[in-house]
């Protein structure tokens, strides 16, 4: 019993030892108060207060640093995530419950209605799953403990203090993902700050609970980041030979012509004015054929809510799926529009 006592104070000295000092008292953070008050005018004791309940959250460390060997991408597996019954079905009801604000949203910002409820879908599950951490504890550990993205995430962290106090709102309250993602679509509060819309007209923008505002705000973000009204986002391909490998490592930015693609190999499934700006996305599975899609500048926007072609092309799957099932309740559809 000694030698187990003695084991487990010796971890928890261990463990006491690891964890950084509180916030506060660290150099870093009181530059950080220093500019938060010269810059916006925050009160110092105020901010000094907010710093010593701050917390430092070691799964959120985990979470984001990627394991020694990362496992192998792959596309069919990270689609299965998203293109079920379970989420088609959902999604179906979340558009049915609010069709008038799709349509409304969609009229407004030109942003198909199945893709508005797609991300939601992607991100949250339709509001079900918001995360757990605290807002503040995520920012401030991402900010402050994880030097990779540091300068990203204390924008971050600027950028929800400036929300919060704008909004009124108890800056320890708000939860959110391990990233610091907020709400029902997940927006960083960078993105809440300029794209967030009070789309129920109830005076406040308020993504955590409001799927009206969550509607409007996915729409704003895309027009925001170049949607065009009415244009396609991405054509099932075929390629041959290898010249294809070029198209498809230049990445996600709609740089090369239609017209270019069968000099690489590359046949859309559906013919393309020859000026149309398009890209090549690979899609790998491991063991399997690859799939390839032709995305155009609509593909290019979804990244900018997600740097990965992979999410891209769910959101896009899951999307025509809710589309056709609702055409045909009782059926579920989960292949790529062609």
């Amino acid at each position: 019993m000694r030698r187990l006592c003695a084991a487990l104070l010796m971890s928890a000295a261990a463990a006491a030892a690891a964890a950084p000092p509180a916030y506060v008292n660290r150099a870093e953070v009181r530059q950080f108060i220093a500019e938060m008050v010269a810059k916006h005018g925050f009160v110092k004791k105020e901010m000094e207060f907010l710093f010593r309940r701050a917390r430092f959250e070691p799964a959120i460390i985990k979470a984001m640093t990627p394991p020694a060997e990362a496992p192998v991408r792959s596309w069919r597996e990270y689609r299965a995530l998203f293109l079920n019954a379970q989420r088609i079905d959902a999604g179906v009801q979340f558009r049915a419950r609010h069709d008038a604000t799709l349509a409304r949203a969609t009229a407004e910002f030109g942003v198909p209605e199945e893709i508005i409820v797609a991300i939601i879908g992607v991100e949250t599950l339709y509001g079900r799953n918001l995360g757990a951490y605290r807002v503040i504890d995520a920012l401030a550990t991402l900010a402050f403990d994880f030097p990779p993205r540091a300068r990203f995430f204390r924008a971050e962290l600027e950028n929800y203090l400036l929300y919060a106090r704008e909004a009124g709102i108890d800056v320890f309250k708000l939860k959110g993902s391990y990233a610091g993602a907020i709400g029902i679509p997940q927006f960083m509060p960078g993105s809440y700050r300029r794209f967030a819309l009070d789309y129920d007209g109830d005076g406040q923008a308020d993504l955590a609970t409001s799927a009206a505002d969550a509607i409007g705000s996915v729409a704003n973000f895309l027009k925001g980041h170049g949607w065009e009204r009415g244009e396609q986002v991405a054509y099932a391909a075929e390629v041959i030979g290898e010249r294809w490998r070029a198209l498809a490592d230049a990445g996600v930015v709609p740089m090369y012509r239609a017209g270019d693609l069968p000099a690489f190999g590359v046949t859309p499934g559906q013919a393309l004015p020859a000026e149309k700006p398009c890209a090549l996305i690979e899609l790998e599975t491991p063991g399997q054929a690859s799939e390839f899609r032709v995305g155009l500048r609509n593909f290019y926007v979804l990244t900018r809510y997600n740097r990965s072609s992979f999410y891209a092309s769910a959101v896009i799957d899951l999307a025509d799926a809710i589309a056709r099932a609702r055409r045909a309740p009782g059926e579920h559809f989960d292949k790529v529009k062609q």
